[in-house]
């Protein structure tokens, strides 16, 4: 059976643009609803909101959850992995820069990369690949000396958290694709994940002594109808669809879009410092992302390259 999907033509170029300003932005949403909604809250308020939008999804399409497909297991498995990324990621953003976070986050389509050559039979790297990864893993160095030079607001246990959910984002991915859940329905793999953080993120919160909803201010309200609407629903249906339409190595070379834009809205709406050492670091990031997710064979029955099949947003 032959691949029908097709190479990129502009229609699809313009939506990977926006899918990564959106998914770029998410970061710098938490930082603006902190003092409204802790942070860890508000990640199991987004999944909570998103799951109930992609069951709606579901029952509107047709689509079966409810088939004994073995998926159960890894499913859950997965929405625990999922649930300590984003408890890792909106823990650490109290204590780091939006800017700092969304790059350290972005080094999970490189170790992705990585872990699926040695588990994914057909995922051996390529040496384009080998490269991009060092440049990504040089300039996570440099961000960590960057972070021990720093004097005015210190960013090494963010930094820190924010390099651990990369390696969660990636035993997500690697596990979705090296069980049955790679042969599950997208929708159904994403609802793991949003269901189980949905339960455990809230005692996540106050295991951390967070206050909750302190205030629902029109900041918090339009935050969180960004973080789970936009992005966490209907960025994720826009990224599935793009995939049943075209090459999914070559969508996926886009995701380094995204760091650069979460590091520019860091800058420009929050006023955070972009410090000549962390653009640099910023910089062999971004290059090893796109060296990595370029190389990757965007041949027939091939899925997304590095970040299928969640989607190369967070």
């Amino acid at each position: 059976m032959t691949d029908q999907r097709h190479p990129l033509d502009a229609q699809a170029i313009g939506m990977m643009v926006v899918l990564s300003m959106l998914w770029g932005f998410q970061q710098v949403a938490v930082k603006l609803a902190a003092h409204g909604v802790s942070l860890v809250m508000q990640g199991s308020i987004r999944s909570a909101i998103a799951a109930l939008l992609v069951l709606l999804w579901a029952w509107m399409r047709g689509i079966p959850l409810r088939e004994r497909d073995g998926t159960l297991l890894p499913g859950l498995v997965a929405g625990l992995a999922f649930a300590g990324e984003f408890a890792l990621l909106y823990a650490g953003l109290a204590h780091t820069t939006a800017a700092r976070m969304v790059v350290f986050l972005y080094l999970a389509p490189c170790i992705t990369a990585l872990g699926l050559s040695l588990l994914v039979r057909g995922e051996q790297l390529r040496p384009l690949q080998w490269t991009g990864i060092a440049f990504a893993f040089a300039g996570v160095v440099l961000a960590f000396a960057d972070g021990f030079a720093a004097t005015a607001q210190p960013t090494l246990l963010g930094d820190a958290l924010g390099a651990l959910a990369a390696l969660l984002w990636a035993a997500t991915t690697v596990l979705i694709r090296s069980t049955r859940l790679a042969r599950a329905s997208a929708t159904k793999v994403l609802l793991y994940q949003l269901g189980v953080s949905a339960v455990v993120l809230p005692a996540v919160s106050f295991a951390l002594g967070e206050p909750g909803v302190v205030a629902w201010t029109a900041v918090a309200v339009a935050s969180i109808a960004y973080q789970s609407v936009i992005v966490a629903f209907a960025s994720y249906l826009a990224w599935f669809w793009l995939l049943t339409r075209y090459l999914g190595g070559r969508l996926a070379a886009f995701s380094f879009l995204a760091p650069l834009f979460g590091v520019a809205f860091g800058t420009l709406v929050l006023g955070e410092p972009l410090t000549p050492g962390f653009a640099g670091a910023a910089a062999l990031v971004l290059v090893g992302i796109a060296l990595v997710n370029a190389a990757a064979a965007p041949g027939p029955g091939r899925g997304a390259g590095a970040t299928d099949p969640g989607g190369p947003g967070r």
